[in-house]
């Protein structure tokens, strides 16, 4: 390759606090000291649903972008556009990074579904090469019918983290990190856990409450109801500092997510030798070893409140799945490795 110069198309701000965009963000960083003329052109928030004027926007930054550059589509945005991938496609050397598919989000209805996966099949059609961020997402991308050969997997880094000290009071200090959207599972995650409310624990949900106000809404309406508002703190997004603080005071990682394309926040607990306690959703058990945590099928209130249970009332568990989780955080790869997996792709093309 001649010349290491690189743009990335993302929708929204590329600061935006969840696993995906941290995911982009490391990689650009990464690319950039490994001496890559890196460039981020951050699109309008409506997409993967673009009005017109987002649309236009878009068709003005992929003109500016000089022929023959590579150029790394987030998938929030590509399959939002694909009549704009396609005449892109034929002056621009594009790659599609792929978290998980649109058309596997949660609460969405099956026409919007479908409608969304023959925009992400046609703009997949003619892009050179496809970034996964998990066997899981490369296996359901494989299903669009694209050759096997022009699907990479990379998957995250993850930052190395001081082991969790723990509450260290008597109720039992549960931790889930995710933005509140219905994907995220925190609807079910609560309903669990209503259901042990005799046993003494405290939650904290930390993730946007903005993003999706209807969603954080609702849920806070029926933590109210249940009567645990006392027990369940809805802290929103939390800043780096306070985050790491609260994985600090963590005893559990716990999560129900109904889909996870890799499941970042996952490895981030792991790193701090947290036992987890989530559902099967997606990649969740390609990323949590059976070693580190008790995993239940996905949207199964039931199953998860026995989970939750079994955890919280057997000390012994608990400590094999500590120490479960830091044999784990002993082989996670650094961010290093995922960019230069990262740059290697690159290279093919």
């Amino acid at each position: 390759m001649t010349s290491k110069a690189l743009d990335l198309v993302v929708p929204g701000r590329l600061a935006t606090a969840t696993g995906g965009y941290a995911y982009d963000r490391r990689i650009l960083a990464g690319l950039a000291q490994r001496g890559w003329a890196v460039r981020a052109h951050e699109l309008d928030t409506s997409f993967p649903y673009p009005s017109p004027a987002a649309l236009a926007q878009a068709a003005r930054v992929l003109a500016g972008i000089p022929r023959g550059r590579p150029v790394v589509i987030d998938g929030l945005a590509l399959g939002g556009m694909p009549e704009l991938v396609e005449q892109a496609a034929q002056r621009l050397r594009l790659i599609a990074l792929i978290h998980h598919p649109l058309a596997l989000e949660t609460g969405i209805d099956a026409t919007l579904a479908a409608r969304l996966g023959v925009a992400e099949r046609r703009a997949l059609a003619v892009v050179r090469q496809v970034v996964a961020t998990s066997p899981t997402t490369a296996r359901e991308l494989a299903g669009y019918g694209l050759p096997q050969e022009r699907i990479a997997v990379v998957k995250p880094g993850t930052d190395p983290a001081p082991l969790a000290r723990g509450s260290g009071g008597d109720d039992l200090a549960l931790l889930c990190v995710a933005t509140l959207t219905p994907r995220k599972g925190h609807a079910l995650l609560v309903r669990a856990l209503a259901a042990v409310r005799d046993l003494p624990w405290h939650l904290t949900c930390a993730g946007s409450t903005t993003r999706d106000r209807t969603t954080a809404g609702i849920l806070a309406r029926e933590i109210d109801a249940l009567g645990l508002s006392g027990r369940i703190e809805l802290t929103g997004e939390l800043d780096e500092a306070a985050l790491a603080e609260r994985f600090q005071r963590a005893d559990v990682f716990v999560m129900a997510s109904h889909y996870e394309g890799y499941g970042m926040v996952f490895d981030e607990a792991l790193a701090r030798g947290l036992p987890i306690v989530a559902t099967w959703g997606g990649a969740t058990a390609e990323t949590v070893p059976a070693a580190a945590g008790l995993l239940v099928p996905t949207g199964d209130q039931s199953a998860l409140a026995a989970a939750l249970r079994r955890l919280m009332t057997d000390a012994e568990l608990r400590a094999r799945l500590r120490a479960g989780a830091r044999d784990a955080r002993a082989c996670l790869r650094p961010w290093l490795g995922a960019v230069a997996e990262f740059e290697r792709v690159l290279a093919r093309h």
